[in-house]
């Protein structure tokens, strides 16, 4: 009996342990009695939409940038790629694809665009989202939201790690399947259809085959191909303070989470240490040319580095602490987008970062996944670190040695690495100065009353920035806006394409010829544009747009050796991959702003959010545009927007 009772309590404690710290703080930010990955294997898979029905959807497309004369030529040799070369690619890519039923077939060709591009991670394709301050005024102070940040997030791995993580679902009818008595039922469903037992109730389980990569994780830079490493078994935490790089174990031999206070006070001992910036910041490698970082990273490693940029590339994370508070918005982009260069790790799954003043982002690379996983993060985190702070502006940090504990990295560099690092940093510097950020918040209306004049949010937001490119340009481009498609197994995104016929006509109403029609006729253009986007957006999320089919099919013929087709070699397919006006869209609660840099030189890259009450707009931009002109536009078009569903009249 004594040794039965001994087991139990061993047992119990066992439980205990896996469930908080010693310091009681818990382990796990929740427990969902469905496994986290319950839904991944019975997920549908990525469909490959119909030949014709890319065709169909790419010229209407092209549509609204192209002159007559231009439309015929196009469409003639995509008549011709639809009926020969492309016919075949089509019936290999759909060969190939059911040969690889565990995956999707854009996986591998996406991971492929990422890894092979040779252009520096930051501003070409490293994107970040800044949090809310924490609503406690007291709690956003660097130490404090650090520490409590610190301890959500590794609280977010904790709970991903063992399958308590609630799994993404996106509930169309959340009363019938956001339920306990759902979860209950669903559990028991084998994980092979359990997708189908979502389904019944119009829920959909979401991909979360990326949500690994968050941790642990670093692209390293590769001659020609980078590639992605993680290491789960690493403990440790990557610190940046001044340029300088520090780590200590996060997690202790047996798994657990370290006590909260020594996390605050191995903290407070990096925030307090008064080392010099080193006179050759490391940081600014992971800017560079990808080449030429490669070649870099062989010296580094040849030069007795290893051991050192082993813990840089497996940590947990890397957390960024700034020595200056944010002055505005646009200061806070700057910050979060790209900062001083010295103390980001751009490499790394993402940079927590915080602020003197604890203004808190993520910036985070883009080729492991997508904004999904890093909302579903950024969310659970705000929320964990807001409610359950693990400590308190009374807290005190332990008593420890940290010296003992926090290690300062050291790296042993040559003269061609000083050289290389000087040039990293001048052309760093000379990216980030042509750079331009603005932004706008338009507060005459939001979500709510869109809806209530029951038009798209979406649709009149992207409506606004067609409007305003063509006020400030006299020109309609070709635009992006991403779709998420985590609905299916593997999937990545898929491009919503917003210029249309519906929205150059509706453009061309309002900034050329307002006066000449009513407020009603102008009203129903803005509901044909709301309908056509629509459409555009189901067809993008549910695998049906024509972007990755033709990226898959050009990606296959370049794979096999075939000449590239006609077809690719239009300008008008040039033109339309050339995206001047780049979009992305978010809204959280977790959330305060979110950006990116220009796709390409001549464009702008435009993160905006649209609120209940209001819509907020962050565009980046380079010196052959205005982006401050632009967001001048975009108010405009929107007041225009907002004042016709209203149904007062504008123009004279």
């Amino acid at each position: 009996m004594a040794v039965r009772q001994l087991l139990q309590r061993r047992a119990a404690a066992a439980r205990w342990r896996r469930g908080y710290s010693s310091a009681g703080a818990a382990e796990y930010l929740h427990r969902s009695i469905v496994p986290t990955m319950h839904y991944q294997k019975s997920l549908p898979r990525l469909p490959i939409p119909k030949l014709e029905d890319t065709i169909r959807r790419y010229l209407n497309a092209q549509k609204p940038l192209l002159n007559d004369d231009q439309f015929r030529k196009t469409e003639d040799l995509a008549r011709d790629f639809e009926k020969g070369i492309g016919r075949e690619l089509h019936e290999q890519l759909v060969a190939q694809d059911n040969q690889n039923k565990h995956t999707s077939y854009i996986t591998g060709p996406w991971f492929d665009m990422y890894l092979k591009a040779r252009e520096p991670v930051v501003l070409n394709f490293n994107a970040f989202m800044s949090f809310n301050p924490d609503p406690k005024s007291e709690y956003n102070d660097q130490l404090i939201r650090a520490t409590n940040m610190t301890v959500s997030a590794i609280r977010f791995m904790k709970t991903f790690r063992a399958g308590y993580l609630e799994p993404e679902v996106f509930h169309l009818n959340p009363e019938k399947s956001d339920t306990q008595i759902f979860k209950k039922i669903i559990r028991f469903v084998p994980s092979s259809l359990s997708w189908f037992g979502a389904y019944m109730v119009n829920a959909y389980p979401l991909d979360m085959s990326q949500y690994f990569r968050l941790f642990n994780s670093t692209r390293l830079p590769k001659l020609n191909r980078d590639e992605l490493y993680t290491d789960e078994k690493a403990k440790h935490l990557l610190v940046l303070r001044n340029g300088n790089f520090y780590v200590f174990d996060i997690i202790d031999r047996d798994g657990n989470m370290l006590k909260p206070s020594e996390i605050q006070a191995h903290l407070k001992y990096i925030l307090t240490d008064n080392s010099p910036a080193p006179a050759f910041p490391l940081g600014y490698l992971s800017s560079e040319n990808r080449d030429t970082w490669a070649l870099l990273r062989k010296n580094l490693l040849d030069n007795g580095n290893e051991e050192a940029l082993q813990k840089v590339d497996s940590a947990v994370f890397c957390l960024s602490l700034d020595d200056f508070p944010i002055k505005d918005f646009v200061h806070l982009s700057h910050t979060m987008l790209h900062g001083d260069g010295a103390n980001r790790w751009y490499d790394k799954s993402f940079n927590l970062i915080i602020t003197k003043d604890g203004t808190a982002g993520v910036n985070f690379e883009h080729s492991w996944g997508d904004g999904v996983a890093v909302l579903r993060f950024q969310n659970e985190v705000f929320k964990d670190s807001i409610k359950a702070p693990a400590i308190s502006p009374q807290s005190q940090p332990v008593s420890v040695d940290s010296s003992r504990a926090v290690q300062k990295l050291d790296f042993k560099l040559n003269d061609a690495l000083k050289a290389g690092i000087t040039k990293a940093k001048q052309r760093f510097d000379a990216n980030v100065e042509a750079l331009s950020l603005n932004l706008i918040q338009f507060h005459e209306g939001g979500k709510d009353l869109l809806k209530q004049k029951k038009v798209s949010p979406d649709a009149v937001a992207q409506l606004a920035f067609q409007m305003a490119f063509l006020r400030q340009y006299n020109q309609t481009v070709a635009t992006y806006e991403s779709c998420s498609t985590a609905a299916f197994k593997h999937g990545r995104t898929e491009t919503i394409r917003p210029a249309s016929i519906h929205t150059k006509k509706c453009s061309e109403a309002f900034v050329r010829e307002p006066s000449k029609h009513s407020t009603e006729e102008l009203q129903k253009l803005i509901v044909e544009c709301s309908k056509y986007h629509g459409r555009l957006t189901k067809e993008a999320a549910m695998g049906q747009g024509f972007d990755r089919h033709l990226f898959g099919l050009r990606y296959l013929a370049l794979s096999k050796g075939v000449a590239l087709p006609d077809f690719y070699q239009d300008q008008a397919y040039a033109r339309l991959n050339h995206n001047i006006i780049s979009t992305s869209t978010l809204v959280s609660p977790a959330v305060q702003l979110g950006g990116f840099g220009p796709v390409v030189s001549d464009g702008f890259g435009l993160g905006y959010q649209v609120h209940d009450d209001w819509i907020g707009c962050n565009v980046s931009s380079y010196p052959t545009r205005n982006g401050k002109e632009f967001l001048q536009c975009i108010y405009k078009s929107l007041e225009d927007i907002f004042n016709v569903l209203k149904g007062k009249k504008i123009g004279s």
